[in-house]
């Protein structure tokens, strides 16, 4: 099958023929139709600091993907050849003290799909059958490969509850403009979303946010202005990992505000911690899915009408995977979606 490997400790990605993946115990097979390009994948294309010393080449990269299922193992129920799938890119251990409490997001000992273990950048992949999850109802496999970043938003927004409040989000790249669909779905009051790309805050004018404030030459405190907002900001969505983000953020929150931190800074930086403290302010950390319960809000906010496709701005057949890298790589798109589909591979042999 064909597969984008990172065959060496080098820069770049191959396009390669390597042995289809063989179903273990409990594992399901399937056969791949789509994937999204992540900010991880453009870092082990790129293998920065981080990838070297994650990272044991040769190793099948990509978590984000959709798909039919191919074949199953024996003990496994529940899911059928046919079904279409995405796949929860965090393999947990079942044994830790969280496993066994429910609470796999928070293993310490997380293998990850495409980074700890051959991904999904392939015509096939491999998964047990406790990560693979069946879209029961109609879905294009575009936004299924999605469902991912999409949980890392879900998550994140439903961090606090929303209704009514006004919210900022920091960070304009797929992931916060998901979260700003889900929050405006949900009923915030005001969505508001800061980012230096103009191309990206047009974008999330087209999912109905209240207001995208580029901040190379608009302060939040003038979107504030404008939506007079007199106390600040009830809910905080901070996606971009930019330190002067977060601290825009803290200096906006009204007192008693929350902040759902995903974005994960490149170093260390430092935080007004007394405003934090004197303005009784919350700050969460977030990372990945909860498993699965953000897994059921996904497929129930896309149930009831929350429509993703604005989101998804490229789409190329894998063998262009270097066309989409540069695309996703550029800062200025939405997500990046590679075509594994089996007609892609005819028009490619």
């Amino acid at each position: 099958m064909k597969a984008l490997v990172k065959e060496r400790d080098e820069p770049g990605l191959r396009l390669m023929d390597v042995p289809e993946p063989q179903v273990g115990p409990g594992e399901v097979k399937i056969r791949v139709l789509r994937t999204g390009i992540c900010g991880t994948d453009l870092h082990i294309r790129k293998f920065d600091d981080w990838a070297r010393h994650t990272l044991k080449p040769p190793l099948i990269v990509g978590h984000e993907f959709s798909g039919h299922v191919v074949e199953v193992a024996p003990d496994v129920e529940d899911i059928s050849p046919g079904d279409l799938v995405s796949g929860e890119g965090h393999l947990v251990c079942g044994k830790c003290r969280n496993c066994m409490a429910g609470r796999r997001h928070l293993c310490r000992n997380t293998i990850g799909l495409g980074v700890h273990r051959d991904g999904a950048f392939a015509e096939y992949v491999t998964l047990p059958a406790s990560n693979v999850w069946v879209h029961r109802v109609p879905i294009h496999p575009d936004v299924a490969a999605i469902f991912d970043p999409f949980g890392n938003a879900v998550h994140t927004a439903l961090s606090f509850p929303l209704v009514g409040e006004d919210v900022l989000i920091t960070g304009a790249g797929p992931i916060g403009l998901m979260a700003a669909a889900v929050a405006t779905h949900v009923g915030a009051r005001h969505v508001v979303i800061t980012d230096v790309s103009e191309e990206r805050l047009d974008l999330a004018r087209k999912l109905g946010v209240t207001l995208a404030l580029n901040v190379s030459t608009s302060p939040i405190t003038e979107g504030m202005h404008r939506l007079h907002l007199r106390e600040g900001f009830d809910v905080g969505l901070e996606m971009s990992g930019n330190p002067a983000a977060l601290r825009d953020m803290i200096a906006n929150m009204t007192h008693g505000g929350k902040i759902a931190m995903l974005g994960l800074p490149a170093e260390e930086f430092a935080v007004d911690w007394a405003t934090v403290v004197t303005s009784m302010i919350t700050i969460k950390g977030v990372y990945g899915r909860e498993m699965y319960e953000t897994w059921y809000n996904m497929s129930v906010l896309m149930e009831k009408g929350l429509d993703l496709s604005p989101v998804i701005t490229d789409r190329f057949p894998y063998h262009d995977f270097d066309a989409a890298f540069d695309t996703a790589a550029s800062g200025r798109t939405g997500k990046v979606i590679l075509d594994w589909s089996p007609t892609t591979t005819d028009r490619s042999a």
